[in-house]
């Protein structure tokens, strides 16, 4: 037993039943509402207890590539191919069933990422379940709240096509999704009825990856350096591309390199010190400026014209690519 496990038992542990108790209550909950709205939410009850098993079955692999390599895949395209095949044409029903079975996993992983740090930090477990509950509670409100007052205050938001810097990437993204994988389907895209079936071997592929490497480290067992290959980072290194641009992964691989490999080889003392001042240093200055230009120059319409805010630096890079589309300004296949 280590030192932080043997401190913490000194406190009264959060009984199991608690945490039982608001997973069941939750599950009603949402099967309540998605068949009292099903009209709206388009997802039958037996969707909510897919998106579960779901959850249940990959919080812990997830889990683990996420404490070995601070890397958390995401199961976003899983959940939605899934529910694409089985019930196709409800888009709403896909972003529920995402929802529930994608968004429950990280948030179960970012729970245990609390507490984890709480156990290091010596809080008793039972303050720290409060806490947990009463953050969940305030945040929903807060996050409706501040939603509902930006669509309320904000003219033409999340349109791509006015002058507004309020585009929505995240959200243009999970609305595009729930078209191609919801209304369409994957059957149409991906399946029999498509053209991109051959993507479907990725699925494949990326299954037998880390065997590969696992097979090459012990063949050659003196070459140190595959050890060192990641499969599940490297795979899941563009997942957030899109609604992330090449600015946004240009930038990323810059600092990464300095940091991880330019001052951990040549600086390790000034790494060891530092590193993680600097990864909260840039996370807190993100939010920080996104306030503060809100606040300076979108409350003021002034809009800023420069080579950053050119996210791809290619003119043609939201034109068509299949055959025969006409679209103003796109070359025709």
């Amino acid at each position: 037993m280590d030192i932080h496990t043997r401190l913490m038992r000194r406190y009264k542990q959060a009984p199991e039943w608690w945490f039982a108790c608001i997973l069941v209550t939750n599950i009603a909950l949402t099967i309540f509402g998605c068949e009292y709205y099903i009209d709206q939410l388009q997802l039958p009850w037996w969707g909510v207890l897919l998106a579960c098993a779901i959850a249940f079955l990959f919080t812990l692999p997830i889990g683990i590539i996420t404490a070995t390599t601070n890397q958390t895949p995401g199961l976003n395209v899983i959940t939605e191919y899934i529910i694409g095949y089985i019930y196709p044409g409800y888009p709403v029903a896909n972003m529920c069933f995402k929802v529930y079975g994608y968004i429950s996993t990280t948030q179960a992983i970012t729970f245990l990422q609390d507490f984890k740090l709480g156990h290091y930090m010596k809080i008793p477990p039972r303050s720290m379940f409060m806490a947990q509950i009463v953050g969940t509670l305030i945040a929903g409100v807060v996050y409706l709240g501040t939603a509902w007052w930006l669509m309320e205050t904000i003219p033409d938001i999340c349109d791509s096509s006015s002058d507004t810097v309020w585009t929505c990437p995240a959200d243009t993204v999970f609305y595009d999704a729930s078209v191609i994988w919801g209304l369409i389907g994957p059957r149409r895209i991906f399946g029999s009825e498509g053209t991109y079936g051959a993507i479907n071997w990725y699925f494949l592929g990326g299954a037998v990856s880390p065997l590969i490497v696992w097979l090459a480290h012990k063949a050659f067992p003196g070459q140190d350096w595959i050890k060192l290959i990641n499969m599940p980072v490297l795979l899941s290194s563009t997942g957030l591309m899109p609604p992330a641009t090449a600015v946004n992964y240009t930038t990323w691989i810059i600092v990464g390199f300095l940091s991880g490999f330019v001052a951990f080889r040549y600086r390790p003392d000034w790494w060891q010190r530092h590193n993680y001042v600097l990864s909260g240093g840039l996370d807190a200055g993100l939010a920080f400026m996104g306030v503060l230009l809100y606040l300076c120059l979108g409350l003021e319409d002034i809009s800023i014209d420069w080579w950053g805010n050119d996210l791809d630096g290619c003119p043609l890079a939201s034109c068509p690519t299949a055959k025969g589309v006409v679209v103003e300004g796109c070359p025709v296949l």
